[in-house]
């Protein structure tokens, strides 16, 4: 079904019951996950789960990772701090779509607290799914890092 076959998950405290949900829905499918994230909702701090999470993805441990906060966006700064990271921040299928066609993104990341579970699941599928272009967006990948 997917070329992935092991992905690394991390949350902070927005994203709980998403993760947990996801974890299930992964390995129905047939993927290893590996839980970098709280399973707490107690609050804690985003980058204690996104820097294990970058490191993973960057050795190679993990063939890719998925991150949930509340907006997504202090996950996905601090995950593309990591020089092999490229995370991509969705909040429609479509933009899950573009940031692996266009992005090649290895880190999908969503915003749990302003999508539905359900739209969630449609975004990783589609991700998972979705062939990266290369081409000119290749060419604007190698630009990335300086």
């Amino acid at each position: 079904m997917w070329n992935i076959m092991k992905i690394g998950i991390c949350n902070d405290h927005a994203g709980v019951e998403y993760k947990e949900k996801l974890v299930k829905y992964l390995k129905g499918k047939g993927v290893e996950v590996v839980n970098f994230g709280t399973d707490s909702v107690e609050s804690m701090d985003y980058p204690d789960v996104a820097h294990p999470l970058a490191v993973a993805v960057e050795n190679g441990d993990v063939d890719a990772g998925i991150a949930l906060c509340g907006t997504g966006n202090g996950m996905a700064i601090t995950l593309n701090k990591h020089r092999g990271v490229r995370a991509g921040l969705a909040w429609t299928t479509e933009v899950g779509r573009l940031v692996k066609a266009h992005n090649n993104a290895n880190v999908l990341v969503m915003p749990a607290r302003f999508i539905s579970y359900r739209m969630a699941v449609s975004i990783v599928r589609t991700w998972l799914s979705e062939p990266f272009e290369g081409g000119r967006h290749q060419r604007r990948i190698d630009k990335m890092v300086p």
